[in-house]
């Protein structure tokens, strides 16, 4: 049995030892034994930094404006006594936790208990402060009220403003050159690029006559893929750091935006904005994974943050830039403006059942559908921006599904409509459909009240895309290898008219021209790259092809060429582009040893009205000639080789001739001088004073003796 032992159970020992010392004597002596040295040596280098080895936990550390500059200031609440004050408290944390969590919140009140009209919120960060300045200053209460939002630290630096105003200095101008230069070509060609060696090398080539011409080549110019501005002003590389955008006649860089583990960029329409999207970036106070800057000065405008599975584009963007939005959520749609980057007026557009939305093309019009509720039906709804006033609502019944397609000119809007006869819910899948049958709502917008028309399709849909510049549209229908493909036609106050059915045709995908007019019915994947060249003016074939596994398909923003390709991406033999006549002729092969990607350089939409493009067609036989001249020129490198000496003789002869005019004049005065005062050069001869003479000459006299 045990028992615990107290100091006087130590004072036997003659020594007055305590037996626990010895104890830890032995132990100390353990502990003291020679250790091992872990230090580094005197001339050691360590080459991993901080940033490298503590990453995550240096970007939590503390900074200085985790102080007061995330305490804001709200001024203009509403002044009540002290009845009503936890429903003020209520409401103003209600308001400002959107932003952010909100770490103290102090409302100053009066001797008798009645608050003073202002507010002091302090925030987890100085981001989150900065947040809610930008989205909630401003902001309405209701009629009487109107919140106005500073960060506290502002009040110091308005306090310090010089009584005396200093003029700012001045910024050297950078010029960043012509960045329109490719547009003065005389021959108005196009240019491309492409990525090969499986990403090794990236040219950049003119598609001159006979053969493209290069014009850059650089090696490990991006690290995934290449990506051209709306009008072709910019040019996009993708590197882990970051993306860099480059222009010019030169293609030299113009900005570097840092952004890492970027995968994902695009352009607002007019340029003036470029979105980086890093689907990895983790969330947090202060937002990585989207990030909108300034195309031109590469300043950061916002970020966010990308709830949800990432689908590409995160944001949608209006017609002139002038806003762009997104969905957070299947009931909210939020609605930002630029320059500004807050989001339009402090409030999103809330609805219950929202699915998808869409811009359209031409005007700051939005338009989204949602789905049914029960008894309620599935709507599609077009709303104008910023107004948020309702222009057109159409209910649809028996939906699974809805896929908005806007004309590019944006005179149609058409809604294909997954319909079902037959519904059945299941508790763990979600809801199942039989019988699905297909609507293509057709929401013409350039007239009076916007009517509706609708074109029935009972078989499977494959593909549909609108004619870029006119008034059809073509569908691909049907199951199988062995597919329709039906085109319709669109007039102001008729409904949609089948124009052509082809039956039994091997194609999935439809590329329409950028001009209209023509389409190439193409079928990829499973279907060996078979293409056929479609005129539908009058529904001719002009020609047929096959490039065998092509994957890729991309028109010439003229709508004269066309390119077809096998990427490396995509399949790993047969690497290669060639290039077509709108009118299906191969003018071009070219292998390259994993050819990746080719992209057209986009051109900015044409100044012509559509007037001057109308005249052009009408006297296009005039242009004819001079355009088959000067293509029959640069056929034959070695014809054109001649034409360009025999011109430069020309040009030498008519210099010399002038010369010799020159001198000939020069020396008039003395002519009429030394023939005594007579002009011969202005000397007329009658035919009157002419005498004719017949001279004969005996040239040669033969003798020949005949036996």
């Amino acid at each position: 049995m045990s028992r615990h032992m107290s100091e006087n159970d130590y004072e036997d020992d003659p020594e007055g030892r305590d037996p626990r010392d010895e104890v830890d004597d032995e132990e100390e002596d353990e502990d003291y034994e020679e250790e091992p040295d872990f230090s580094d040596d005197p001339d050691f280098v360590d080459e991993i930094d901080d940033a490298a080895l503590m990453g995550d936990i240096l970007a939590r550390r503390p900074k200085e404006s985790d102080g007061v500059d995330s305490v804001v200031v709200v001024d203009g609440t509403p002044v009540v006594g002290p009845d009503r004050l936890d429903k003020l408290k209520k409401i103003v944390s209600k308001v400002f936790g959107q932003v952010g969590d909100i770490v103290n919140e102090h409302h100053p009140v009066e001797a008798n208990g009645t608050s003073k009209g202002y507010v002091f919120l302090e925030y987890a960060n100085h981001a989150t402060a900065l947040e809610a300045v930008r989205s909630l200053n401003n902001y309405r209460l209701d009629k009487q009220h109107k919140f106005t939002v500073n960060l506290f630290s502002d009040f110091d630096k308005y306090m310090s403003i010089p009584d005396e105003w200093e003029p700012p200095k001045e910024e050297a101008y950078k010029d960043q050159g012509n960045l329109k230069s490719w547009l003065l070509n005389t021959d108005a060609y196009d240019q491309f690029s492409i990525i090969y060696e499986g990403g090794e090398k990236v040219a950049i080539h003119q598609n001159a006559k006979p053969d493209p011409v290069q014009l850059e080549l650089r090696p490990r110019w991006t690290e995934t893929y290449l990506k051209w501005s709306p009008s072709g002003t910019f040019l996009v590389t993708l590197h882990s750091p970051g993306i860099a955008i480059w222009g010019g006649q030169d293609f030299r860089k113009l900005q570097r935006l840092s952004h890492p583990g970027v995968q994902y960029v695009d352009f607002s329409p007019c340029e003036r904005y470029v979105v980086t999207f890093a689907p990895q970036a983790p969330i947090s106070d202060e937002p990585t994974a989207v990030i909108f800057w300034e195309a031109r000065s590469g300043l950061k405008k916002r970020a966010f943050n990308a709830d949800g599975p990432p689908v590409w584009p995160l944001f949608k963007w209006s017609h002139d830039d002038k806003y762009f939005a997104r969905m957070t959520d299947e009931s909210t749609l939020s609605i930002y403006e630029t320059p500004s980057f807050g989001m339009l007026d402090k409030k999103s557009i809330k609805v219950a059942g929202m699915q998808d939305f869409s811009w359209a093309p031409t005007e700051n019009i939005l338009a989204y559908w949602v789905a049914e509720d029960k008894d309620v039906p599935a709507r599609v709804t077009l709303i104008e921006i910023p107004s948020r006033n309702e222009v057109r609502v159409k209910n649809l019944f028996n939906v699974a599904d809805c896929k908005m397609h806007w004309q590019k000119s944006g005179d149609y809007l058409c809604v294909k409509v997954d319909r079902y006869s037959k519904l059945r819910r299941e508790r763990d899948d979600g809801p199942k459909y039989a019988g699905l049958y297909y609507n293509f709502e057709i929401f013409h917008m350039r007239e009076k009240q916007i009517p509706v028309d609708s074109v029935e399709i009972k078989e499977n849909v494959q593909a549909f895309a609108w004619e870029p510049i006119g008034h059809k549209f073509a569908i691909i229908h049907g199951e199988g290898q062995s597919l329709n493909v039906s085109f319709y036609g669109v007039k102001t106050g008729h409904t949609p008219a089948l124009l052509k059915k082809y039956e039994r045709k091997t194609a999935n995908c439809l590329f329409w021209s950028p001009c209209g007019q023509f389409i190439i019915l193409a079928g990829l994947r499973n279907m060996s790259g078979v293409l056929e060249f479609v005129d539908t003016s009058d529904f001719t074939t002009m020609n047929t092809g096959e490039h065998f596994m092509c994957t890729d398909v991309e028109w010439d923003p003229t709508g004269r060429y066309v390119m077809t390709g096998v990427s490396w991406w995509g399949h790993k033999v047969d690497n290669a582009y060639w290039l077509w006549s709108f009118q299906g002729k191969i003018l071009k092969r070219c292998q390259l040893d994993k050819f990746c990607q080719f992209l057209w350089r986009p051109r900015p939409p044409t100044l012509l009205t559509k007037k001057d493009v109308k005249e052009i067609k009408k006297n296009f036989k005039k242009y004819t000639v001079d355009f088959e001249a000067q293509d029959m020129m640069r056929s034959s490198k070695a014809s054109k080789e001649l034409i360009d000496k025999r011109r430069a003789k020309y040009d030498e002869y008519k210099a010399y001739r002038a010369k010799k005019l020159e001198q000939f004049q020069a020396y008039r005065d003395m002519r009429i001088q030394l023939r005594n005062g007579m002009d011969t050069d202005t000397l007329e001869v009658k035919n009157a004073v002419m005498e004719e003479e017949v001279v004969e000459f005996l040239v040669k006299e033969e003798v020949t003796i005949v036996d």
